[in-house]
């Protein structure tokens, strides 16, 4: 397989851990392995007693019962453990898709929910979200796009990079088109559980369907992103067991420690949650605040997660301005390039401790500019 750079991957690799504020950013603050352990008595003696050997090559049980207890009819059984949502998202398009297989993913994207399938040789239809009605989808744009070889939707919910959410009537309608013409749903929801109002959260797709696929991760929601654990969560044992077997050319088994410590995290996940929302939200009223005063910028208010997706209003191109903003004030933007979206559009990221430090220098720069 050859397959295209990832761009947002390569602009952070270039940048992120250059420069002194990080204002794009897709998680939540990390936690410390100390504030883990602490959750649980006698976490500290049972991680410190860990030998460093093999695991289960699935997850092991304790941890695929700890995923399973974020569903409603998903078991252990049900739960394959891959290092990060990311190597999820490659062994899915590889063991499904084949040559010549057509899929329709939702647009501006993560670029891997793409890419890859068109590495492989299939044929793919964006879904675009409308930025003039809030980010939402049309879903009769979906149905037009099926085609007698169309494979599957992939979706995103809460979405990255614009923070929208889909009303759980429409969702239930995607879930309804997928199921009358037989395809897979594979659903992203690594942001699951930082909706701003409960009430608007989507059940997972694995609970609605037979044929959904729901990916999860314990970078975004659990602020645990240095654990490089995700999961896929399906009903369907004939596709498990060949993303397991698949998994065995990749990186066959996760780390025991990054288990354990998952494994503690998730039992004790609307603790880890509850933290993260708080954060976010007193972050998002410094926002508010920011882009009401702002008219160089155009805010659409997520309604999940750490991230938005801001649009610049005049005739600078996000790619130059996050540059400019890069060099003169050390504040990292991502442009929307890096999504293979427009080039008017940015993403910021709010759920980070130090944002309103960083929103700081970014207005300090706007000021010098005489754009604030």
């Amino acid at each position: 397989m050859k397959i295209k750079d990832f761009l947002l991957e390569r602009f952070f690799a270039k940048y992120e851990f250059e420069i002194p504020y990080l204002l794009c950013a897709s998680d939540c603050e990390a936690f410390s392995i100390e504030e883990i352990l602490q959750l649980e008595k006698g976490a500290e003696e049972r991680f410190k007693a860990l030998k460093l050997g093999y695991t289960d090559s699935q997850g092991s049980p304790e941890l695929r019962e700890a995923i399973a207890t974020q569903y409603k009819i998903i078991s252990e059984k049900d739960v394959l453990a891959f290092s990060g949502a990311e190597e999820g998202i490659f062994a899915f398009m590889n063991v499904l898709l084949d040559p010549g297989d057509h899929i329709i993913v939702q647009f501006p994207a993560y670029q891997s929910l793409f890419e890859i399938a068109e590495a492989i040789g299939c044929q793919v239809t964006k879904w675009p979200m409308d930025p003039k009605n809030n980010w939402n989808l049309d879903l009769n744009i979906l149905k037009s796009a099926i085609r007698e070889n169309t494979k599957a939707i992939v979706v995103n919910f809460p979405h990255n990079p614009t923070g929208s959410l889909i009303s759980s009537r429409d969702f239930l309608k995607i879930v309804n088109i997928a199921r009358e013409y037989g395809l897979y749903l594979f659903s992203d929801e690594v942001y699951r559980f930082l909706e701003y109002k409960e009430s608007s959260r989507l059940p997972p797709a694995v609970d609605l369907y037979e044929k959904a696929i729901s990916l999860g991760v314990m970078s975004k929601s659990f602020g645990l992103a240095g654990l490089r654990l995700g999961w896929i969560a399906t009903k369907d044992q004939d596709l498990l067991g060949n993303l397991a077997k698949f998994k065995d050319y990749t990186t066959i088994c996760n780390s025991i420690a990054s288990e354990f410590l998952a494994s503690v995290a998730l039992r004790h996940s609307q603790e880890l949650v509850q933290r993260n929302l708080a954060i976010i939200k007193s972050n998002l009223k410094h926002l508010d605040e920011f882009f009401t005063k702002n008219s160089y910028m155009e805010w659409i208010k997520p309604q999940a997660g750490p991230i938005g997706f801001p649009k610049l209003t005049n005739d600078i191109s996000s790619e130059k301005f996050c540059t400019e903003l890069l060099t003169t004030a050390g504040v990292l933007l991502l442009p929307s390039s890096a999504f293979l979206f427009d080039d008017k559009h940015f993403r910021i990221g709010f759920g980070r401790e130090n944002m309103p430090e960083a929103l700081s220098q970014l207005e300090t720069h706007l000021r010098r500019i005489g754009k604030l």
